[in-house]
């Protein structure tokens, strides 16, 4: 697998794991009670994804999605879908996004249902008496709130993208093949594998120059917007 392809996986894994975890992450905020009880315990199961090792959230989903034992694979050829991520790239990479979405949805939620929890109820009332419908509050009222913490949430989620490596390696180890072989994956194959160490520091800056630009872009984004509020 050349550079140019490695870079594509990266930038399809980046993209369909944000554009995944932020509109779910808003709806289970959004379906979250406010008051009452359920709202610790919601925030508990909400934040348990989080408090698990990268290590075993990849042995765990190696063991869900193997084709015989796993309930995901099984379940899935009983089904008639022919799955089987050890051997298929297509398989490989959905539950690679699968358990990236599954793993790191939860920081979306907790910092939307964030968001939502500092919105004033006025505003509420507010909408009630111009009879504002449900989408109305959502465009107008919620989402422009969480504006800010949905902007940490999608750094958040790049620079995660950047660093994923033991998940992936744990899960499919870079297979079948080289399908699922990030430029994570490669670095560390390149500097210990092959003690290759003068292309391997050369990847190392780029990889640190890109989150760095990325980060201060979206810090300049974010300090502007409250300039201007």
């Amino acid at each position: 697998m050349d550079t140019r392809h490695k870079r594509t996986v990266v930038g399809v894994l980046l993209a369909v794991a944000v554009l995944a975890t932020l509109p779910l992450g808003v709806a289970i905020a959004l379906a979250m009670p406010r008051r009452g009880p359920w709202v610790s315990v919601c925030l508990v199961l909400m934040a348990m994804p989080l408090l698990i090792p990268w290590n075993v959230v990849g042995a765990m989903w190696n063991i869900f999605a193997l084709p015989d034992i796993g309930l995901l694979g099984r379940m899935l050829n009983e089904m008639g879908i022919r799955y089987n991520f050890t051997q298929g790239p297509v398989a490989a990479w959905f539950t690679l996004v699968a358990m990236d979405v599954w793993h790191w949805t939860s920081l979306v939620v907790l910092l939307a249902y964030a968001g939502l929890s500092a919105i004033p109820d006025a505003y509420y009332q507010a909408a009630r008496i111009d009879g504002a419908s449900a989408w109305a509050v959502f465009r107008y009222i919620q989402l422009p709130k969480m504006k800010r913490v949905l902007t940490i949430a999608i750094l958040l989620r790049f620079m995660d993208s950047f660093m994923i490596y033991t998940e992936p390696f744990v899960l499919t180890g870079g297979g079948p093949g080289n399908s699922t072989t990030l430029l994570s994956i490669d670095l560390v194959k390149l500097a210990l594998g092959q003690f290759d160490l003068g292309p391997a520091a050369a990847m190392s800056l780029v990889y640190f120059l890109i989150v760095l630009v990325i980060s201060w872009l979206f810090y300049t984004l974010m300090t502007r917007d409250e300039a201007e509020a």
